[in-house]
């Protein structure tokens, strides 16, 4: 396990049937793989139209990833970006200290 999957639980939260069913379906729905972010063909990567879980093949169509313009790289940046203004982590150091005169 490499990359994007390395210490990650999206491989066990995949329904059994990815491999046998829901990929092969979303491959003969869009043969030429047209990448659903900037319509060209080649897409790589099965990626989720809405972020989360949901695998039905409604929301789930290709994208282009390891082969330039890296559509689902940029999508999931954005994704992350978002997430992370919604749900700031605190700061490492510790607030300073009011100057005594206006505490």
């Amino acid at each position: 396990m490499s990359g994007g999957w390395k210490g990650s639980t999206r491989r066990s939260r995949l329904p059994p049937n990815w491999r046998s069913e829901i990929r092969p379906a979303a491959h003969a729905r869009n043969p030429d793989h047209i990448c659903h972010l900037c319509g060209q063909p080649g897409g790589d990567f099965l990626d989720h139209k809405t972020p989360g879980d949901d695998h039905s093949l409604d929301n789930l169509d290709w994208a282009h990833d390891a082969v330039p313009p890296h559509c689902h790289r940029r999508k999931s940046s954005a994704e992350g970006n978002a997430a992370q203004r919604a749900n700031p982590r605190p700061g490492r150091l510790r607030p300073e200290d009011p100057h005594p005169g206006r505490r």
